[in-house]
């Protein structure tokens, strides 16, 4: 899945910077929509919608490590959905690589090709597209607690993820605290009440005389 959603955005981006530079190159941009869209050829030797132009080079090779990095990760990937963001990411970084590698002015240096255009908006392609749709993908993703092996993180767990027996609960006995202590007696539990036979009641100072029979 990775492989083929990488295959069809770098085809997309492909094949319209192709139409475009045959179509568009020294002519007037091409209004849509009551002008709400743009179609308008331009080279961009920055990075995304025209960020930090003059470092070519830089970008370049930071396009080539995100490659790299990418296809490190594949070797553990077991989620669809992390799938198609890794391969919307790769796509869209190798589409742009290409035109660093290949277009004028020279290699390594070479500019993009950017025809996309909304009102106030910088100037993008698909390859853009394709990696900021990729980029929101991955924060929905990790919000989500999905890991990219397939497993599910949940907010529960995360906090919980020290060992603790849970908010609300006691913890369970262990092996070193030792056995259980007793209960505590009750001392205000009620004495028994004297048998017939039973002498006088403790605590009380006054004894009754015996009647002598005359």
């Amino acid at each position: 899945m990775l492989i083929a959603v990488a295959l069809a955005a770098l085809a997309a981006d492909i094949v319209s910077k192709t139409v475009v530079v045959a179509t568009l190159h020294d002519r007037a941009p091409v209004r849509l929509l009551g002008g709400l869209l743009t179609l308008r050829e331009t080279r961009n030797s920055g990075a995304a919608f025209s960020i930090g132009t003059g470092y070519t080079i830089v970008f370049t090779v930071i396009a080539c490590g995100v490659v790299v990095a990418i296809l490190r990760t594949a070797r553990n990937l077991r989620s669809l959905p992390w799938a198609v963001c890794l391969g919307l990411l790769l796509g869209g970084a190798i589409g742009n690589l290409l035109d660093r590698l290949f277009r004028a002015p020279a290699p390594l240096k070479g500019h993009v090709v950017d025809w996309i255009e909304f009102p106030h908006y910088p100037v993008f392609n698909l390859a853009d597209s394709a990696i900021v749709c990729g980029g929101v993908l991955a924060v929905v993703l990790a919000a989500r607690g999905l890991q990219i092996d397939g497993t599910r993180l949940s907010g529960k767990d995360a906090e919980d993820g020290d060992g603790d027996g849970g908010a609300g609960e006691p913890d369970a006995p262990s092996a070193e605290d030792g056995p259980p202590a007793p209960p505590a007696r009750d001392e205000t539990a009620t004495a028994p009440a004297p048998g017939p036979d039973a002498g006088p009641a403790a605590g009380n100072g006054e004894v009754p005389a015996r009647e002598e029979k005359p």
